[in-house]
């Protein structure tokens, strides 16, 4: 059975994928990325899980992996097959397509941005299917966004493009890691939320997710950071659509899991600051935190498009699992 190696490679763990041609998930495993070890281990994490899944599809399905995908976090150099950085990992510079290329026998490798990959996934068969141009927004630790044009997603000149997060809302504003003040994902990341309602409420362990359930138990404090959050959210998402123009907005990563408590007060503020512009589809990712892994089939398909074109299919049931 003719398949690819989809691996997804976060901060503290790996999600993993054998896909098939149909977009159906073969096999499916984790591992940790051992990154208390260091950047050399982590990369050897990779490396060898890679090789394992490669093994377990010539056991299992008859033949090796065709092809693999990557997904990583931090700066990426995705022509090169570089991972240029990741704070969270410590590597710099790691040429990792040509390191798994030799590891997986000469096969194709693909590699991709964390959150550009999900994005790919989401707009070809999650949130976004069907939709020639989406703009994918994770509102995580951090934010980061993910354009999408007919199908692909776009990376920029420099592999920079979707940094929704240091758009400047707040200038003058808290001080951000980026070098800059005031920007997005300081103020509306699950991280900044739960920092507020800590501070709001005095318990260093509340976090966003206590926040939302204050909010829908109509706790006014809880309700005063939630929107200052959804107005910055706003107030970054109206400047995104003035440039880019997307059909649909797609939310994901920690926070959207609030469901409507987010998505009614947050349509509500876009309607608001919009004059000329046209409102998008706002609507909730679909694939949740198996977006990277199945983004990372995706790339790994589309590097064998020319021989065999996928034909992606709304995520299947596994056929196997560990």
């Amino acid at each position: 059975m003719r398949h690819v190696i989809a691996l997804d490679v976060g901060g503290t763990g790996m999600k993993a994928a054998l896909v098939g041609a149909d977009g159906g998930l073969l096999h499916r495993a984790r591992r940790t990325t051992g990154r208390e070890r260091g950047p050399d281990a982590v990369v050897e994490s990779i490396l060898a899980f890679a090789a394992d899944l490669r093994a377990h599809g010539e056991r299992h399905f008859g033949e090796p992996a065709a092809a693999a995908g990557v997904a990583v976090p931090g700066i990426v150099d995705a022509d090169r097959g570089v991972a240029v950085y990741a704070a969270n990992l410590g590597w710099r510079d790691v040429p990792l397509r040509d390191l798994l290329g030799e590891r997986l026998h000469g096969v194709p490798v693909a590699l991709g941005h964390d959150v550009r990959t999900g994005g790919l996934a989401e707009g070809r068969i999650g949130a976004g299917r069907g939709t020639d141009r989406f703009l994918f927004v994770p509102l995580g630790t951090g934010i980061a966004g993910a354009i999408g044009i007919d199908g692909r997603v776009e990376a920029g000149a420099h592999g920079f493009a979707g940094e929704i997060g240091h758009i400047v809302v707040r200038p003058g504003g808290t001080p951000c890691p980026c070098g800059q003040r005031g920007c997005l994902e300081r103020f509306a990341s699950a991280a900044a939320v739960s920092g507020a309602w800590a501070a709001a409420t005095g318990d260093p362990d509340a976090d966003a997710a206590d926040c939302a359930k204050a909010v829908e138990s109509g706790d006014t404090r809880a309700r005063a950071v939630w929107q200052d959050a959804v107005d910055a959210l706003a107030d970054g998402l109206v400047t995104a659509l003035t440039l880019l123009d997307p059909r649909t907005l797609i939310i994901g990563g920690g926070l959207a899991e609030a469901g409507e408590t987010l998505f009614t007060p947050l349509r509500a503020a876009i309607e608001r600051r919009v004059t000329f512009q046209r409102l998008p589809s706002v609507v909730p990712a679909a694939l949740g935190d198996t977006a990277g892994c199945l983004g990372a089939g995706l790339l790994a398909w589309d590097l064998l498009a020319t021989t065999t074109p996928p034909v992606p299919a709304s995520p299947a049931p596994e056929v196997t699992a560990r």
